[in-house]
């Protein structure tokens, strides 16, 4: 049952790479992602009902604020401005370069010493991002460039967060830190979405895509996640980040009829091999003893 669980939670990841692409060119990359955390925080709300959990929101506050605005509201927008300019596949093979950023980010900032295993799943990993990218900079498409760095930016605010949470919240529980996050990128994004709101009718599909983005790729994919560690434990829950680029690419290549390279497989084939290295899911004795 955790297995389907996490394969659910996969897929529904991976959807919402799908569902970026999408919806963002309609509504732009900011109100969509003020109203995907908004959505998010109603579906999460029913989880604060108990006085603890308040309680511990409000003790929290500031540390909550910090990881609502780095691992939600900047991210999420820079995911979907890439999506203007990227498609959903590799945008989805990008994201799985998060464990290598916290590891690096975990030695640099956090004073966590990083072994030679680590250092070399770092190197294969960012490796594995320059064969990602190969084609798509040598296509020389307008744009292609900066949505590439706001998608690696994304998840360098994702490292950080991974590591500021566990020296900061440890303890909290983790629905409160999936509501406080949720939370604080609505108030954060809300007037800013405000804004940059768009004169022009919006389409029902992109509602839909809206609707989808909130209430199932991430108020109920929040849910699942920590029914998830839980229940196994979080490294078996982090494991997911090793499936959802499965699912990115096989959504975009089925729903959008997105063109997949052999460059782009080889590429993500590598940084999973050097994520998992990095996270010690594989040990890199395995390449020493075949040699």
């Amino acid at each position: 049952m955790n297995f389907i669980e996490l394969i659910i939670l996969a897929a529904v990841w991976g959807a919402s790479f799908l569902f970026m692409r999408v919806a963002t060119p309609e509504f732009g990359p900011i109100p969509l992602i003020a109203l995907r955390v908004g959505i998010a925080t109603l579906v999460l709300l029913p989880f604060m009902r108990s006085s603890l959990a308040r309680g511990q929101f409000k003790t929290k506050v500031r540390h909550l604020l910090v990881v609502g605005v780095t691992s939600s509201a900047i991210p999420f927008c820079f995911f979907a401005y890439s999506t203007l300019f990227v498609n959903a596949g590799l945008d989805s093979a990008l994201n799985a370069t998060t464990p290598l950023w916290a590891a690096l980010i975990a030695s640099i900032g956090f004073q966590v010493s990083m072994g030679r295993q680590q250092i070399f799943g770092l190197l294969l990993g960012f490796v594995g991002v320059v064969v990602l990218l190969r084609d798509t900079f040598v296509a020389g498409v307008s744009g292609v460039p900066l949505a590439i760095g706001a998608a690696l930016a994304a998840t360098l605010f994702y490292g950080f967060t991974v590591n500021y949470s566990k020296r900061y919240l440890a303890g909290v529980p983790p629905f409160v830190v999936a509501f406080g996050s949720q939370f604080f990128a609505s108030i954060v994004l809300a007037p800013l979405a405000l804004l940059l709101w768009p004169a022009h009718s919006i389409s029902l599909s992109a509602w839909g895509c809206v609707a989808a983005l909130g209430i199932v790729c991430t108020g109920f994919a929040y849910v699942l996640f920590f029914r998830l560690v839980e229940n196994v434990g979080a490294a078996y829950a982090a494991s997911v980040t090793f499936l959802i680029p499965v699912f990115g690419i096989i959504w975009g290549a089925s729903f959008l009829g997105e063109k997949l390279t052999p460059m782009m497989f080889a590429g993500g084939a590598i940084v999973l091999l050097g994520t998992a290295i990095t996270s010690g899911k594989i040990s890199w004795r395995l390449f020493q003893e075949h040699k």
